[in-house]
This record gives structure tokens, C-alpha cells and sequence, in this order.
């Protein structure tokens, strides 16, 4: 059977971008520079901002053992939000690092970059997805509300870190798990300290996968004098990563456990065999590791989108058991 002729490429489509994606198919093109902007062609981002998300709310609903139709609305308005935070974060990363994109190969077809979008209409677009995401936010409980104005703090500093330190993941994991805290917060009425356990568990999880997908521009981030865990563990990163797969499911347990420690065994039993599905997915990347192959980096990078489903399935399923 002869080989099927390669998908041509979408105009202005960005290089690390899943191949005939929605964005590139279906989007007007008037949109889809901005689209592209905020990482709807690809989704694994919005999906590593979500699921902290649904974490906290599931293990707050555990510790309570309430359902309540105000969840059903927490669990949506998540999603939305994640979908317009990812995408005014990257909108607001882009901006700040238009200047380095343009040197590096996997970067440089971003819309600033390759000047599909200026920086003032970036700027605008950023401020349009900020305010619907705020608009949303609103309806939480005022200790969330307040939580995720919080959250802007780290949001802002991030794209800089990597200038001035060799581990700007954790200004990532600072970032993209606030929602564990944020989620909690608006179902039980208070910030508690197993959401923050929990929280700690997803920084971990950030600093596994994305030193990860770091190792992609390893190369070219030396070159411009960019850092990163990637450029600082080398090659012992497998050791980095297997330690902070360790810490993340540790403190996960650690979290359930503190969360629901009067629960029916059976429940216990299914919210930790989530934990352990998590763990197990982890190590099957770290099993295909490998630095030197930018295609299988990518894939495991977005295979993280499945493991962190695994203790949002468990926790759902432990609510009722």
C-alpha cells in the first residue's frame, strides 16, 4: 500500500503544534493568530492547568462527603477558566519573550515572533481573556476570589525566571497549581492544609513533566544563555525526575490521607489506587526518557494529560464507593 502524502501545513500554523488541529481546520483566520496565541491548537497546557483543579474540588468533596450543585458549576468554571488563564498566561509569555522565540527553532513561528500578531494586539487579546476569566472567578466563594487574584503574582513572574534562575519549573509549578488551592477554597468556604499538600504534590508533577519537555530546547537555551532544570541536570535528569516523581505521589497520599482520615476503608482505598495510577503513568515516561529524541520528549510531555486524569477518575469514583 503506498505511503499517504504528508497533511500540508496550515498557514502560519506554529511548529510543536498538534498536525490538523482544529485551530488550523476550522478557526476564521482572523482568529486564529490570537487562538494560537493562547495555545488552543494545543491543549495539553490548559489540560496541566485544569486537572489541580478538579483535584482540589474532588478531595474537598472527599473530606466533607458533600455533592453539592455548586460543584457542578466549580467543576465547569474551571475548565473555562483554565482554558482563558493558560491562554492569557501564554498570551502574556509570548509578549515577554517575543525577543528570545525569534532564536529558537521550536519558538520562532509563534505569531509574535513571525509577526502574525503585534504586541499591542497581543496585549489587548490578554486583556479580554483576563476579564472573562475574572468575570467567572466572581462567582466563587470570596476566600477563592481573593486566591486567584493572588494568583496573578506568579502568572506575571514566571516568563522571567528563566533569566534569572536555573529553575524556573518551579515558578511553573507555583503557577499552574494554584488551582488545587483555588478549587478547594470554593467548595469548603477556607483554604486547609491538605489542599496545600496537594498543592506541593502537583509542583512536583510540574517539575517532572516539564523538565521534560525542557529538554527540547536544551540546545538552543544554552546558546542564548537561557536556563532551565533541563540545562542544569543533564544528564543525570532520569535522578531528578524519579525523585520528583517520589515526593509528588508521597505528598499526594500524604494529602488524601490528611483530607479524608475518618473515611470508609474502601473509599481511602480507591482515592490512593488514583495516587498509584499517577505514579505508575510517571514511570512508564521515565521508563522512554530519552533527551536526544525531541519527538518522544513531546509525546511523554503530553501524555501527562492521562496521568493527571487518573486521580481525578479515582477521587470521582471514590465519592461514591
Amino acid at each position: 500500500m503506498p505511503d499517504q502524502p504528508p497533511m500540508p501545513e496550515a498557514e502560519g500554523q506554529v511548529s510543536d503544534a498538534v498536525r490538523g488541529n482544529w485551530v488550523d481546520r476550522l478557526a476564521p483566520a482572523p482568529a486564529r493568530p490570537y487562538f494560537r496565541l493562547s495555545r488552543l491548537d494545543r491543549p495539553i497546557g490548559t489540560w496541566l492547568l485544569l486537572l489541580p483543579c478538579w483535584w482540589g474540588l474532588l478531595l474537598a468533596m472527599l473530606s466533607d462527603g458533600q455533592a453539592r450543585w455548586q460543584d457542578l458549576w466549580i467543576f465547569a468554571g474551571c475548565g473555562i477558566g483554565a482554558i482563558l488563564m493558560r491562554g492569557a498566561g501564554c498570551t502574556w509569555n509570548d509578549i515577554t519573550d517575543r525577543h528570545i522565540d525569534g532564536s529558537v527553532a521550536r519558538t520562532a513561528s509563534r505569531p509574535i515572533p513571525s509577526g502574525q500578531v503585534s504586541v499591542g494586539q497581543a496585549l489587548a487579546w490578554l486583556a479580554a481573556q483576563a476579564l472573562v476569566a475574572f468575570a467567572i472567578l466572581l462567582s466563587f466563594h470570596p476566600m477563592a476570589i481573593l486566591l486567584g487574584v493572588i494568583a496573578l503574582g506568579p502568572v506575571a513572574i514566571y516568563p522571567f525566571a528563566k533569566r534569572f534562575t536555573w529553575w524556573p519549573q518551579v515558578f511553573l509549578g507555583i503557577a499552574f497549581n494554584w488551582g488545587a488551592l483555588l478549587a478547594w477554597t470554593a467548595h469548603r468556604g477556607v483554604l486547609e492544609w491538605p489542599a496545600v499538600i496537594l498543592y506541593l504534590s502537583g509542583m512536583a508533577w510540574t517539575l517532572f513533566y516539564d523538565t521534560i519537555y525542557a529538554h527540547q530546547d536544551a540546545e538552543d537555551d544554552a546558546l542564548i544563555g537561557v536556563k532551565s532544570t533541563a540545562r542544569l541536570f543533564g544528564e543525570a535528569s532520569p535522578k531528578w525526575l524519579a525523585r520528583f516523581m517520589k515526593v509528588s505521589v508521597a505528598l499526594m497520599v500524604l494529602a488524601i490521607l490528611a483530607a479524608i482520615p475518618r473515611a470508609e476503608t474502601l473509599t481511602l482505598v480507591v482515592a490512593i489506587a488514583g495516587a498509584l495510577g499517577f505514579v505508575g503513568h510517571m514511570l512508564w515516561q521515565l521508563r522512554l526518557f530519552d533527551p536526544d529524541d525531541n519527538d518522544r520528549l513531546l509525546k511523554l510531555f503530553r501524555s501527562n494529560r492521562n496521568a493527571g486524569l487518573l486521580p481525578v477518575l479515582f477521587f470521582a469514583v471514590a465519592l461514591f464507593a
